[in-house]
């Protein structure tokens, strides 16, 4: 006999009750890959980087359904407010329907704590188990109110918000930090003291904060954090190709996580090609044209006006024309564009070459 539905004689229509089950499946399904541990593989675990304007949740669910690769992604932070529930607006990339191709985990700047405990409540109502605090972002715009890595050099403040939020969130904390911003004292400082809190990692960016993304991230610094640390460390910084990846798990067999960025976005098959998957340049071509036209549409149907569509295209062109070589001034061309027509006139040629 056909078990009835739960919330038969509630009242509700059949479209309804389906609807609402629907949606608790997918709360179902969504909890369950927040609280999953990393399968034991000798594939590496391979964490989408945050960045800020381009890897929203619209892009991370149609970059793993077109590329895959990625095991989990971060992201891009969002504040707190003090002393206020947090805007439903926030929250829109988090929410769990928007999040079932790659478990995420959210991420916060500012450092503050009531804000931060409010908003880890509402984080935790939606299914999530854990979230990560923003110890790296350089911007001067970010650093000079002392957020991201610009609080680096005064470990005694960070202590003291893990002191205040620790006890009082009912999520895991991770962090994601650089360096330092000036000096590597200031990380190699900092790491030891953390040796006393329950995070659950530590993601560095091998750079400066002062650096922004400009000179080389610097392997060797990390090397010598790893032994500062009793917390697992995530590897990020220049991962570009499978050869780095390669050299990196060489130099340093310990960590089973490491983080790309902007590597992924340059080359959207990357963590496919790190995990032994070689498409042909056919193959590639194809998913590179499926995913822009998807993205594309995905983004025209959600965003406010060609002028916004425009603007989010040629953030992610900036690293994706690195794909298509032999279009030399790709980027250029696109840069220039000042209308969706022309966009997509030159898009149309680059696919169709």
């Amino acid at each position: 006999m056909k078990k009835k539905l739960p919330l038969t004689g509630s009242g509700y229509s059949e479209d309804k009750i389906l609807s609402i089950t629907k949606s608790l499946g997918e709360k179902i399904i969504f909890q369950e890959a927040q609280g999953k541990a990393p399968a034991l593989t000798d594939q590496p675990f391979l964490i989408l980087a945050p960045i800020r304007g381009i890897t929203d949740h619209i892009f991370r669910t149609l970059f793993q359904r077109h590329f895959g690769g990625a095991d989990q992604a971060i992201a891009p932070f969002i504040n707190p407010q003090p002393h206020a529930n947090t805007a439903v607006r926030q929250l829109q990339d988090l929410l769990p329907e928007n999040n079932l191709a790659l478990p995420v985990i959210p991420q916060f700047l500012h450092p503050d704590p009531d804000g931060l405990v409010a908003l880890a409540c509402g984080l935790h109502d939606l299914g999530y188990t854990e979230i990560n605090w923003n110890l790296g972002c350089p911007a001067p715009m970010v650093t000079r109110k002392r957020r991201g890595s610009g609080l680096l050099p005064y470990p005694e403040a960070i202590l003291a918000l893990l002191d205040f939020v620790l006890p009082r969130i009912p999520l895991r904390l991770s962090i994601k930090t650089r360096l330092g911003l000036n000096h590597p004292d200031e990380l190699t400082t900092l790491l030891p003291l953390l040796n006393e809190y329950p995070l659950t990692e530590i993601i560095i960016h091998a750079r400066l904060g002062r650096q922004l993304y400009t000179g080389s991230a610097d392997p060797d610094h990390f090397g010598h954090c790893l032994a500062l640390s009793r917390h697992p460390l995530v590897y990020n910084g220049d991962i570009t190709t499978p050869a780095i990846m390669t050299r990196l798990q060489t130099q340093f067999p310990g960590p089973r996580k490491w983080m790309i960025g902007r590597g992924l976005l340059a080359d959207p098959f990357l963590a496919l090609t790190i995990k032994g998957h070689h498409p042909s340049p056919e193959q590639r071509r194809a998913r590179l044209k499926a995913f822009h036209q998807e993205l594309f549409t995905t983004y025209q149907n959600h965003l406010n006006g060609p002028g916004h569509l425009l603007g989010r295209m040629k953030q992610l062109w900036f690293y994706l024309a690195a794909s298509f070589p032999e279009q030399q001034k790709l980027w250029k061309r696109i840069k220039k564009t000042s209308t969706v027509e022309q966009y997509g006139a030159i898009i149309d040629q680059l696919f169709q070459s």
